[in-house]
């Protein structure tokens, strides 16, 4: 039988009742009365009895654990995710033999801070510099050409420095409680198998910032097995080749010894679209762009079909949004061995 809290309301009713029955002629109700303060001092203490029971019994379980979440992490060894700082390389430009100290302190126009992690010096008029952002997560990310500034200028060096390929990357955000739980809960729910298919999606999604894996037994023949991901937290969620090749080292210490992993990422294909939305408003608009890439992270899989039906549902629950027309896409759409839908361009209709 379910055991329903009792209200502070409650509990009150049930002292002052308890004093009456004991001491005849009494009436703990009269206002200014001790007999009411004792009541009220005795019901306020039981009811935060029981909210401490009731916070004993969410945290007795991981599905609702907050408190002991991380106690049951470490039971079951999964380990929470640490945010991690995007590194990169950056061209300055200058006099030949000017140097570029390690700590060196850089910042972007948006105020985010990088420091050098190794010294480097001007030759044939430029060098290339090895960075990483002061603060981890992914505020530190950047794309190639993006520029960035010497706080103290250096003799001899110019300014202003350029972000060269493949950008700033390897920042992620430290795991929320929400993602944490899940990985919790899986580990219950698909204990480990010495190497099947869910092993190597937990093993990705270890990874900082990884929050999606596809697994492909006997993908290029036996003994072989491909595995792509993406993370969902970047404004770019494919990974890089730096995010392919920290992958491959981290399932190369994990895999089974005769398993050969190929480590890839998926191939986007843009889900471009043309809606007309009533009413019309940019509200609307981000509401939409928003539900429709929650659908992608739920349902679009490399390979797979993503249904009409679903992308007129996601704009249909759209908060604000009464009726509206898709034009484009009008049909089921089919994507090739690898590939992975990602939000194209929207086309909004007058």
């Amino acid at each position: 039988m379910p055991f329903t809290r009792p209200t502070l309301s409650t509990l009150l009713e049930r002292a002052r009742g308890d004093i009456d029955a004991r001491m005849p002629g009494a009436d703990s109700r009269l206002r200014r009365s001790a007999l009411d303060v004792l009541a009220r001092t005795h019901a306020g203490a039981t009811h935060g009895l029981y909210g401490y029971l009731d916070s004993i019994a969410l945290n007795s379980l991981p599905d609702t654990a907050t408190d002991t979440l991380g106690r049951w992490a470490a039971i079951l060894g999964v380990t929470p995710k640490a945010a991690t700082a995007a590194t990169g390389t950056v061209t300055a430009t200058g006099v030949n033999g000017s140097v570029i100290p390690t700590g060196t302190e850089l910042q972007r126009a948006d105020g985010i801070e990088y420091v050098t992690t190794a010294e480097a010096v001007i030759a044939g008029g430029v060098a290339v510099v090895s960075i990483e952002a002061v603060a981890a997560g992914t505020s530190g990310l950047a794309l190639t050409g993006s520029k960035v500034s010497l706080i103290s200028p250096i003799a001899g060096v110019a300014v202003e420095m350029t972000v060269t390929a493949p950008g700033l990357v390897g920042g992620a955000d430290a795991e929320s409680e929400d993602a944490l739980r899940e990985r919790v809960l899986d580990r219950l729910r698909r204990p480990p198998h010495g190497g099947n298919a869910q092993d190597y999606v937990r093993w990705a999604k270890e990874v900082p910032g990884v929050t999606r894996a596809w697994v492909y037994p006997l993908m290029n023949g036996l003994g072989t097995v491909g595995l792509t991901f993406v993370l969902d937290g970047r404004e770019d969620l494919i990974p890089g080749a730096g995010d392919v090749t920290g992958m491959e080292a981290w399932i190369e210490a994990r895999r089974p010894v005769t398993a050969a992993v190929d480590v890839f990422a998926p191939t986007p294909v843009a889900l471009n679209l043309s809606i007309t939305l009533l009413p019309d408003t940019a509200a609307i608009r981000a509401s939409v762009e928003a539900e429709l890439k929650d659908l992608l992270a739920r349902d679009a899989v490399p390979g797979g079909t993503l249904l009409i039906s679903r992308i007129r549902e996601a704009i249909s629950i759209a908060a604000g949004e009464a009726d509206h027309v898709l034009t484009s896409p009008t049909a089921n759409i089919d994507h090739d061995a690898g590939e992975l839908a990602v939000l194209g361009t929207i086309t909004w209709g007058a």
